[in-house]
Order: C-alpha cells, then sequence, then structure tokens
C-alpha cells in the first residue's frame, strides 16, 4: 500500500479500496444478530445494554470506518482525532442538543424549525472544537471529521429511542426495541453524518482559506440549508399525514381535525401516509448526496493552518 508523508511527521495512507469497513459492518452484523438470539432465548435482562450499543453503534461505526480509509496523503487527519470526534464531539452534541431543546423548544408546528436549528448548531460547534490546532486544513478532512461528529451523535441518539422503545405500558418489549435498532440503522446513513459531513466540509474550505476556522456566509448559509433539511425529514411523518388526509379526508375526519382530535385513518390512508414519508426522505437525502457530491467534485484548497494566506486552488 502506497504511504505518504502526513504533515504531522508520520506516514498516512493514499486513497484506497480497502474493505475493513465491510469486515467491521458484517462482524459487528454477526455480533448483533448472535446477541439477539440470545437475548430472545434466555430473557437475560443483563444482555440488553450489549443489545442497545451494538445496534446503534454498528452502522455509525462502519460509515465512520469506510470515510477514514478514504482519505489521502497529505491528510492532517489522525485516528486518535477521528475516534475523540466520533466520542467527545458526538457526546458534547447530544447534551448540548439536550439542554437547548429542554429551554427553548414547546410543541408546536416550528419545534422541527427548531430541532433543526439546535442539533445542526451543536454539532457544527463539536466539530468547530475538534478541529482546532489541526495542521492543514483540506475539505476531504472536513467531511471526515464532520461525518465522525455527525455519527456519532447518531449512535448516540439512536441509543436513547432504542431504550425508550424498549420501555412499553406493557412491559419490557424486545420485539419494539430491536425493530427501533434496524429502522434507525437503515436511515443512519442519510442523516446526521451526511448533514454535518457538509458543514465539515465547508468549514474546512474556510479555514483553508483564512488559515483558520471562521464563521463566513458560506457556512451560515450551509448551517442554515442543512437545518432546513433536518427539520424536513423530522417532521416528514406529520407533512405525509397533512397530504394523504388533503388528498382523501372524508367529512368527518376533518370535523374532527377542527375539533383539535387526530381521526382514525383507513388502511389505505396508513398507506398512502408511508409512501410520502418514504419519497419525502428519498428526496431530502437526495438532496444531501447531491449537495456533499457537489462539494466533492469542487476545486480543492488547502494550505498549513499557520500560514494564513491563500493556497493555489489543486485539482
Amino acid at each position: 500500500m502506497t504511504t505518504y508523508p502526513s504533515p504531522s511527521g508520520g506516514r498516512r495512507k493514499a486513497p484506497t479500496t480497502d474493505r475493513s469497513w465491510l469486515v467491521v459492518f458484517f462482524v459487528g452484523l454477526a455480533l448483533w444478530g448472535l446477541t439477539v438470539v440470545v437475548t430472545f432465548a434466555t430473557g437475560n435482562a443483563n444482555l440488553l445494554p450489549t443489545l442497545v450499543l451494538l445496534g446503534s453503534f454498528l452502522v455509525p461505526v462502519t460509515f465512520v470506518t469506510w470515510s477514514y480509509d478514504r482519505l489521502g496523503g497529505g491528510s492532517a487527519l489522525t485516528p486518535r482525532r477521528i475516534l475523540t470526534a466520533f466520542l467527545v464531539g458526538g457526546t458534547l452534541g447530544v447534551l448540548g442538543a439536550s439542554v437547548l431543546e429542554s429551554y427553548f423548544l414547546h410543541p408546536s408546528v416550528w419545534m422541527y424549525v427548531g430541532v433543526g436549528l439546535i442539533e445542526e448548531g451543536v454539532k457544527l460547534a463539536a466539530l468547530w472544537l475538534m478541529a482546532l490546532r489541526l495542521t492543514n486544513y483540506t475539505r476531504r478532512d472536513g467531511m471526515v471529521l464532520g461525518a465522525a461528529v455527525g455519527f456519532g451523535f447518531a449512535a448516540l441518539e439512536s441509543s436513547g429511542y432504542a431504550l425508550t422503545a424498549l420501555v412499553t405500558v406493557k412491559g419490557l418489549s424486545l420485539t419494539d426495541l430491536v425493530q427501533t435498532e434496524i429502522l434507525r440503522g437503515l436511515l443512519a446513513p442519510f442523516g446526521h453524518g451526511l448533514w454535518t459531513a457538509i458543514l465539515g466540509a465547508v468549514l474546512f474550505s474556510t479555514a483553508a482559506r483564512g488559515g483558520r476556522p471562521r464563521l463566513t456566509p458560506v457556512l451560515l448559509g450551509s448551517y442554515l440549508g442543512v437545518a432546513v433539511l433536518h427539520s424536513l425529514w423530522d417532521s416528514m411523518h406529520g407533512i405525509a399525514i397533512a397530504l394523504a388526509l388533503k388528498l382523501t379526508g372524508s367529512d368527518w375526519q376533518w370535523r374532527l381535525i377542527d375539533t383539535g382530535y387526530l381521526p382514525q385513518l383507513t388502511q389505505s390512508q396508513a398507506n398512502l401516509i408511508l409512501v410520502f414519508q418514504i419519497a419525502g426522505w428519498v428526496v431530502i437525502s437526495a438532496a444531501a448526496i447531491l449537495w456533499l457530491r457537489g462539494l466533492v467534485r469542487s476545486p480543492k484548497v488547502s494550505v498549513p493552518a499557520s500560514a494564513g494566506a491563500v493556497a493555489p486552488a489543486q485539482h
């Protein structure tokens, strides 16, 4: 495998088609599946933390490994910094979001907008902290470090959702826990990790031009754009219900809505809501992927962090 000197004096591998992420995924998936089987078979509550952690961290860790394997020569990122971004950055993001949302958000039609602004803001702040004192900044490094923070946030958040699903009014439900982890795992690549990777690319682009991370109109606009995508994602179920009832709602259903109650849906309406929700998620994911793809293909700028000068574009 070809290696290149890194800014920190070590050796860094070139971009590669290494398949270590596949090993991480399939070994992790096998361990999670075995844990599911043993937990159902024995009813051992001591296995619940293992089940939750394996299911919640499997996909995020896989994608962070995949991202790291594609870093090239000249990267300032080390495994230690990426691991720190995943664990520390993700934890700081979750804690910051929890505090701010508890103080500033209340049930309303605008709540999802607030969630998007807060969660993307705290992840950007955590990413900014993780990016300090780097020897140089490149857009690719920003994507990888941003993905690490975002996927760390997603893994911890999924753990919370899994535990919440476990506890029901009828007692502990392993079925609900497993279903929640499967759904969260399938959706994980298109959420927090992707959105924070976009912010990382923009943040590091501005840092490359100025020698250090800084707030610019482009970064602020990107933050607002990612927050909108986040808000639409979270609110897509409600949007799907509104669209389905708009198209198929009957008079008695609208009368219940006017009095503040959500009417019972027919099976065809429930199916239509699911179709609208999935279609909305697909559109949002496609927009984010195309956005990130455009950043990957744009001209690259990189300068040492201490230089403070504009480097020539490298193609």
